[in-house]
C-alpha cells in the first residue's frame, strides 16, 4: 500500500517574527517591572527600557498586520501566530494608551496638597527626596491645581485631634504604605504628622504622602500633602490619592465616633463563694 505525503502549507515568515517579538516584548516588559519594583536600577534607565519593550511589542502588531496581508492573499498558514502576536501587542500597549490619555487630560503638576499657603512640611521623607523637590512648587503649581481639582480641600471634623490622628494612621496602615514618621499631636505644643512612602501600582514609584492634624476652634483640621520623586507629570495620581484618602479618613473616623458612643458593657458580678454543705 502506498502512502501519500500531504505537503505541509508554508507558514509566513511575517506571523513567526510577529510572534517572537511579541513574546520577547512581554518577557522584557515583565523582567523590567520585577527589577524597577526591587530598585535595582534607576528610573531614567527603566523608563528607556520600558519604552523599548513596548516599542517591540507595537512593532509586532505592525508585522502581524502585515503577515495577515499575505496570509489572505497567498493562502499561507500563519494565523495563529499573527493573531497572538496581535493579542500580547494589545495588551501591553494598552495600558500605556490610558495613561497616554490620562497625560492629555490632567495638568502638569507632581506635588498636590490641600493647603497651599502652608502646605504640610516632609520631616522624615525629604532625606528620599531628590534635591529641589522636598519645598511645596509654589504659586504656579497652586493656580494650576485651584483649577483641575477644585474640590481637594482641607477635611473639617468636629471631633477631637486624637481621634482624627488615630483614623488617620488605621487609613494609611490599611493600605500598607511604609510609614517613617508617626508622631501624635499634643494639645497647645504641635500638630499630628504621619508621614508614608506610598508606590504606583504597576513599576512600583515612590511617592511620598504627609499627613497633617491640628486642632482648631470648630474641632480639627486635616491636611494632606501627595508629592510623586520624580518629573513634573503625575498623570493625576496624587490628587487621587489626597482625595481617597481624605474621604476614607472621615469614614473611619466616624466609625470610630460612633463606637466610642455605645455604652460599655458592664462585667457581671462575681459569685460568692460556696459554702460546704453542713452535716
Amino acid at each position: 500500500m502506498v502512502r501519500r505525503r500531504l505537503a505541509k502549507e508554508p507558514t509566513s515568515q511575517l506571523a513567526i517574527w510577529a510572534r517572537r517579538c511579541a513574546l520577547f516584548s512581554l518577557a522584557t516588559t515583565v523582567l523590567v517591572i520585577i527589577i524597577v519594583r526591587a530598585g535595582w536600577i534607576e528610573l531614567d534607565p527603566s523608563l528607556a527600557a520600558v519604552t523599548g519593550a513596548l516599542g517591540i511589542g507595537g512593532m509586532a502588531i505592525l508585522l502581524a498586520a502585515g503577515s495577515l496581508v499575505v496570509i489572505w492573499r497567498e493562502g499561507i498558514d500563519g494565523l495563529g501566530p499573527a493573531l497572538l502576536a496581535i493579542f500580547i501587542g494589545a495588551v501591553l500597549l494598552a495600558y500605556p494608551a490610558y495613561l497616554g490619555t490620562r497625560y492629555l487630560r490632567t495638568p502638569a503638576i507632581s506635588d498636590v496638597t490641600t493647603d497651599m499657603r502652608d502646605p504640610p512640611r516632609f520631616d522624615q521623607a525629604a532625606r528620599f527626596r531628590p534635591r529641589g523637590t522636598v519645598d511645596y512648587p509654589g504659586a504656579d503649581v497652586a493656580v494650576r491645581q485651584r483649577a483641575a481639582y477644585p474640590d481637594i480641600e482641607p477635611l473639617q471634623m468636629a471631633t477631637t485631634a486624637q481621634v482624627a490622628f488615630e483614623a488617620a494612621r488605621s487609613v494609611v496602615s490599611k493600605r500598607k504604605w511604609t510609614v517613617i514618621l508617626d508622631r501624635p499631636p499634643q494639645a497647645g505644643r504641635r500638630d499630628g504628622q504621619i508621614e508614608a512612602i506610598a508606590r504606583t501600582p504597576i513599576l512600583g514609584f515612590r511617592e511620598d504622602v504627609v499627613v497633617r492634624v491640628r486642632g482648631s476652634a470648630d474641632g480639627v483640621r486635616i491636611d494632606v500633602r501627595s508629592a510623586s520623586r520624580h518629573g513634573h507629570h503625575d498623570l493625576g495620581s496624587n490628587a487621587t490619592r489626597v482625595r481617597n484618602l481624605l474621604e476614607d479618613i472621615d469614614d473611619t473616623a466616624a466609625t470610630l465616633i460612633e463606637e466610642r458612643k455605645k455604652p460599655q458593657a458592664r462585667p457581671a458580678p462575681a459569685k460568692p463563694p460556696s459554702q460546704p454543705a453542713r452535716r
